[in-house]
């Protein structure tokens, strides 16, 4: 059965750090491009950032460059998500995703197929 699991969210206070990981069963992770997205109650969907099936290239939301990286551990089969500095408007369930392509795009969901439950990430003071 192919899966996606997140994990690491939590609760933290504005600039504190938290990392996300995305385990895969059923399939490898490096045989794809692997996107984070993220949803807050009552707003969008969000790409956060993306990783290429090689790993090559990256990509950030605005939001988040120069706070969070992206990052694959292949011999775990995981991917990454270090969050730095987190900021109020940072909170939201936080899913990752498998890329159809070996390219990743942040603006087109429908170009992932397989997703996770989530992981909620909290920031409070």
């Amino acid at each position: 059965q192919l899966q996606l699991v997140e994990s690491g969210g939590g609760s933290v206070q504005p600039g504190g750090i938290l990392r996300l990981s995305c385990a895969a069963s059923g399939f490898r992770l490096d045989d794809y491009a692997i996107g984070w997205f993220r949803q807050a109650p009552g707003k969008a969907r969000e790409g956060v950032s993306c990783i290429s099936r090689s790993g090559d290239s990256t990509k950030y939301a605005d939001s988040v460059k120069g706070r969070f990286t992206i990052s694959r551990d292949n011999a775990e089969n995981l991917v990454y998500l270090q969050m730095n500095n987190l900021k109020f408007e940072d909170a939201a369930k936080y899913f990752c995703a498998r890329g159809l392509f070996r390219e990743c795009d942040l603006r087109a969901p429908l170009e992932y197929d397989y997703w996770g439950k989530g992981t909620q990430v909290t920031v409070s003071s």
